[in-house]
């Protein structure tokens, strides 16, 4: 497969593959991040939203969202869930909008489908501009120089008399600016299993590169990546929230 063709071809089952993740957790824990360190606006855009389930909270909790995603399908989704909400088909190295924004989100690592360190930048930059004064920028991130590429996650789920198990993890080859994510699907009907793989390319940084990075636009604070509590990162753990403040 090509290396976004599991998202494209299957993107509905992309909410069976995500059936695992906390998303009110997740989007309650950015909203309380947003209320400490932003300026209690409420226009909010989600970058990378895919379906758009973060993004039914965030409306749910009295914010003004907007969506974006490079994947038309997911954005059919989005809109069916979240009728009330602007979604638009852009790109988030060069998005632009009419109107600026209080919060500006990335959930699921979705940061790291920029493609290379420019491309990156290009998106920090944009949500920069983005944003209002003391709005927030928020994402996760993966520290290349921790990723273990032996660790993977998996869960399983059932589905129109189907059973589903989906896999993913990171892969660093130990230089560079590229990693990957590697998924599986194997689906099983009857006793007769299909299986899928692909492999998404993605920028690779370190934490330290990414503070850099961000340092050039934004007020900066790393902490553990815990959407149900505030912890400052420990420099240790190869996962983390960055909050960033546009001051």
């Amino acid at each position: 497969m090509s290396a976004n063709a599991l998202y494209t071809d299957l993107s509905g089952y992309y909410d069976l593959m995500c059936a695992d993740i906390n998303y009110p957790a997740q989007s309650n824990g950015v909203r309380r991040l947003h209320q400490l360190f932003g300026n209690q606006g409420r226009r909010h855009l989600d970058l990378a939203c895919g379906t758009g389930p973060h993004i039914r909270h965030f409306i749910d909790s009295g914010y003004d969202s907007c969506g974006l995603d490079i994947n038309q399908p997911m954005l059919d989704r989005a809109r069916q869930r979240c009728p009330e909400a602007l979604f638009t088909r852009q790109d988030m190295a060069s998005f632009e909008f009419d109107h600026p924004f209080d919060l500006i989100s990335c959930f699921l690592y979705s940061i790291h489908y920029s493609a290379g360190i420019d491309k990156l930048e290009a998106c920090i930059k944009r949500a920069h501009n983005a944003l209002t004064q003391n709005g927030v920028f928020c994402f996760n991130a993966v520290d290349k120089n921790r990723i273990n590429n032996n660790l993977y996650v998996s869960h399983t789920t059932e589905h129109d008399d189907s059973s589903f198990t989906f896999r993913s993890g990171w892969h660093y080859c130990g230089q560079g600016d590229q990693q990957s994510l590697k998924l599986s699907i194997a689906k099983t009907t009857l006793e007769v299993t299909e299986s899928w793989q692909d492999e998404h390319a993605m920028v690779a940084l370190g934490f330290d590169d990414f503070d850099r990075l961000l340092r050039r636009y934004f007020d900066v604070h790393i902490f553990e990546h815990d959407y149900e509590k505030i912890i400052p990162w420990d420099g240790v753990s190869g996962n983390a929230l960055f909050v960033c403040v546009k001051t």
